[in-house]
């Protein structure tokens, strides 16, 4: 008899009702400071108006954040690790990193800190920080990158040299859940050096402050529990969480302070209280505890560990918080139990999930860890942020007509997939997209809900418009929604055996809405010809495609209209998997194909009085620059831009089109008439009872595209498709009405400040674009088998089907994170600790993207978002 996955029944409980196994988790964000909704600032330098200095003595208003820490779900409790090594400034209680303004290639986390482990309902969870035994060198992480150029790489808390000699901590946190709310705690702390070091560890248990903007009607508290020799012990009650108690080891000391804002450090103004947010800050710092002598209650509290150890020695910090009273001693035998159970049962959930090989288990595994521990609480109310809270101070007049003011009808509070909790502590609506992927395959239920909420009225407009990220919930991102949608449905009846068809028509009314807003809003002349801005890709055009266009015309963007084209598809296909057991979405089908025709003629026409976006000469599709007087420029900048009509790619499979007649008849219909009368028609081949191929690029152009697409000298790279060709190594330049705009191909970091220069499309290798490839190459191959034969690197005589250039461009994305013959992985450069330290060399970041020549790691260092991609392409690769 098959042993029950404890986990999966975990899953079932919490998605039948039966357990809210999700109450708790790591939903606390790195960084609330320097966000858009901490923003009260008149011109909307979020930067500027909360800045990482202010955060330990300020209150904020919308979130919490701390290292490796949990919370309830809506934020009301939290707990995280807070550590001192006796020679810092402050404690460190929270992540440093350099704003917009700082880095020579904009925001960046200047910390060592890894997911390592977490299951779906957050039973177990392990965290890892690295703290410097020397003083944390703020000032100079902060000057050094001033002063470096943009051609500079940026200067890392890892290059400081503090970490070459073993002088840190490794500090290990772990959860493990006895039940929904029963919650263990172990805080293990590894001295790596060959000496004695000391550190305070000040476990910290907070209550978010509601009481001040009047968001709950008496304020709660933290209060001291009966004394006992063995362990310590707080009582928290709080209007809607009730009574909690937090069990913990006995401390060298306890100190309770007040969730408020240090006034007099802020805003020079006088403290109602001597406890405010940073008392147990200053006091640690000072080592002065005088004042905490009678304080046995507050709404922020820490025991104190003062910790001697030995050079290649550690120690363990235990607590333990309850919703129930414990007997007992509640950090004994059953605590040891526990962690062990729940640590099997994790290893259990991934051995069935995981690819077999170690090395890769560890990187599917540490990008799951990723994906688990980065959903986060996110609120914003937009009516009152724009209009302030009743008793505070009003907010500046500007704001009513200022960022966001258009979107008076999101009001957003719940759990959700972030793409980095410090660099992007914020949702981004085509980011979230990608992240279901991954999701999917350990908790398709979430990533469902995660796809549903987005189409929320609280969410999406009246108009149907999407919210793309905070700082311009405006902004035009790809419409992959439904794409999402349609792989997430199907990895789980891929798990299951089922589909779930009423997720699909839950989701495709509302997607229908979006869809509509799309062609009313993004096509200019109303010729199937989409615009839409910088459509995610940052500085991948010769100026900003969000801004005004050059010339005072418009631009018609191949990939605009490719990704409408691939939306069309999206639906077609989620409306033929309807139809499969609801005939009456036959209908919507076909308006769908019809589109998809329309876009498709649009993209690919030729004729004497139309300037198409394809050039046959240079088998590539390009941007066209519409001009006022009719004329039209293109802009031939070889990038994902023209690769992108891969994507729009559908195989009507004759299994799906044998159960809806109806729709086959109407679009025989449709390509008779279209025939007839000369006009263009996307299927190349039609044959009664075959499948139906309906792609944007038809196959003599598909042939030209993957000449450039393998082309090692143009977008093949050894760790996946670059986003801009190598030939711009040679810049590209354009004059438009007497001013040049250019670019040149750029692998790494960002040259210029366009878009903040944080993320570079002008060369590196971006990995929610490099799956759309292979997800779209594996649907030709579906089609056309072993009838498209292409070399594979371009040039050479190795002769491969569409299904082996998938395998090659996804095992050199699954590439730049295993080692290589020297123990190196690509995405870690060429750091020798990475390489060689037994604490570093199996720790795997997923960053934002990588060098287009190289593949070492760059932007965001923990966007494992869309870059856990990867854990999905291990799987499809490896389990063939």
């Amino acid at each position: 008899m098959k042993k029950v996955n404890l986990e999966k029944q975990r899953l079932q409980d919490q998605y039948s009702g039966k357990q809210n196994w999700l109450k708790w988790g790591p939903y606390l964000s790195e960084r609330q400071w320097g966000t858009v909704r901490e923003d009260y600032s008149a011109d909307g330098s979020a930067w500027d108006y909360f800045p990482h200095d202010q955060a330990r003595s300020r209150v904020y208003r919308w979130g919490e954040d701390g290292i490796a820490g949990i919370s309830d779900e809506f934020s009301n409790l939290c707990f995280a690790v807070a550590l001192w090594n006796g020679k810092d400034s402050i404690i460190k209680e929270r992540l440093f990193g350099l704003t917009g303004s700082e880095g020579n290639h904009g925001e960046d986390v200047k910390e060592l800190y890894y997911y390592l482990d977490s299951t779906p309902t957050h039973s177990y969870m392990k965290h890892l920080y690295k703290y410097p035994q020397s003083a944390y060198p703020y000032e100079e992480l902060l000057k050094t990158n001033q002063q470096r150029s943009k051609e500079e790489d940026e200067y890392e808390l890892i290059d400081t040299g503090l970490f070459n000699d073993g002088r840190y901590f490794d500090v290990f946190t772990e959860y493990a859940k006895s039940d929904e709310d029963d919650i263990l705690i172990k805080i293990s702390i590894h001295n790596r050096s060959h000496e004695q070091a000391e550190i305070s560890v000040l476990p910290t248990l907070w209550l978010r402050n509601l009481w001040s903007f009047g968001l709950i009607n008496q304020k709660p508290a933290i209060m001291l529990g009966k004394k006992n020799k063995n362990f310590g012990e707080v009582k928290i009650t709080h209007e809607n969480l009730g009574e909690y108690n937090l069990y913990f080891q006995q401390p060298n000391r306890t100190l309770f302070t007040e969730n408020e804002t240090n006034s007099d450090r802020i805003f020079g103004l006088p403290n109602a209280s001597t406890f405010v947010k940073d008392t147990i800050n200053d006091a640690v710092v000072a080592q002065q505890f005088d004042l905490f002598k009678d304080k046995i209650e507050g709404t922020k509290f820490s025991p104190v560990y003062e910790l001697q150890i030995a050079g290649g020695e550690s120690q363990e910090i235990r607590l333990r918080l309850s919703k129930v009273a414990l007997k007992g001693n509640p950090l004994l035998e059953e605590f040891d139990a526990v962690f062990s159970n729940r640590l099997a049962e994790a290893d259990a959930f991934y051995n069935e999930l995981c690819v077999e090989d170690p090395e890769l288990k560890n990187i599917q595994r540490q990008a799951f860890a990723g994906m688990l521990w980065s959903k986060q609480y996110y609120n914003i109310d937009i009516p009152r942020w724009i209009n302030g809270d009743p008793g505070q101070t009003s907010p500046p007049v500007s704001r009513k007509n200022g960022r966001n003011s258009e979107w008076f009808t999101l009001n957003n509070e719940d759990i959700i997939s972030m793409p980095d909790k410090w660099e992007y502590p914020w949702y981004a609506a085509w980011d979230l997209a990608f992240h279901c992927i991954p999701l999917a395959m350990v908790d398709p239920d979430f990533a469902k809900n995660q796809l549903i909420l987005f189409l929320r009225e609280w969410y999406m407009r009246p108009n149907g418009q999407l919210p793309a990220y905070e700082w311009k919930f405006s902004d035009v991102n790809p419409p992959v929604h439904a794409w999402a949608c349609m792989q997430v449905y199907r990895t789980e009846k891929k798990q299951t055996g089922k589909g779930d068809i009423d997720f699909l028509k839950k989701v495709f009314q509302k997607l229908l809405i979006n869809f509509t807003w799309w062609v009313n809003r993004k096509d200019h002349n109303d010729n199937n010809v989409f615009e839409g801005g910088f459509l995610g890709l940052d500085n991948i055009g010769v100026f900003d495609r969000s801004a005004f266009i050059p010339g005072g015309g418009h631009l018609e963007q191949a990939d605009g209209t490719s990704w409408m084209a691939m939306y069309s598809l999206n639906m077609l296909d989620m409306a033929l998997e309807i139809s499969q057991e609801d005939a009456t979405f036959e209908d919507v089908a076909t308006k769908f194909f019809e589109h998809f025709v329309y876009i498709a003629e649009s993209l690919n026409r030729i004729g004497e009085d139309w300037t198409g976006a394809w050039d046959e000469e240079e088998g590539f599709f390009y941007d066209l620059l519409a001009k006022p007087d009719g004329n039209y420029i293109p802009l031939k900048v070889r990038s994902l831009v023209g690769l992108s009509s891969f994507f729009a790619t559908l195989v009507l499979d004759k299994e799906r089109l044998a159960k809806v007649p109806d729709f086959v008849n109407r679009l025989n219909w449709f390509r008779d008439y279209r025939l007839k009368n000369n006009l263009y028609i996307v299927i190349e081949e039609l044959k009664d009872g075959e499948d139906i191929l309906l792609s944007l690029t038809p196959r003599k152009r598909l042939e030209k595209l993957l000449k450039a697409l393998l082309d090692e000298k143009e977008f093949f790279s050894g760790h996946g498709i670059r986003s801009i060709s190598k030939i711009h190594k040679k810049p590209y330049a354009v004059e438009i009405d007497g001013k040049e705009y250019g670019l040149r191909y750029e692998p790494g970091e960002s040259l210029s400040n366009l878009f903040g220069g944080n993320s570079n499309w002008r060369g590196p290798v971006w990995m929610p674009m490099n799956y759309l490839l292979v997800q779209s190459l594996l649907t030709l191959y579906q089609y056309y088998g072993n009838s498209v034969i292409t070399a594979c690197p371009a040039g050479c005589d190795r002769l491969v089907n569409l299904d082996q250039v998938a395998s090659d461009i996804s095992s050199g994305l699954i590439s730049l994170f295993t080692k290589d013959v020297e123990g190196n992985r690509p995405v870690h450069g060429n750091n020798s600790l990475y390489q060689h330290d037994p604490h570093f060399r199996d720790l795997v970041l997923f960053y934002e993207y990588f060098h287009g020549d190289t593949g070492r790691g760059i932007g965001a260092s923990h966007q494992t978002g869309w870059t856990g991609l990867v854990a999905e392409l291990i799987d499809k690769i490896h389990k063939k």
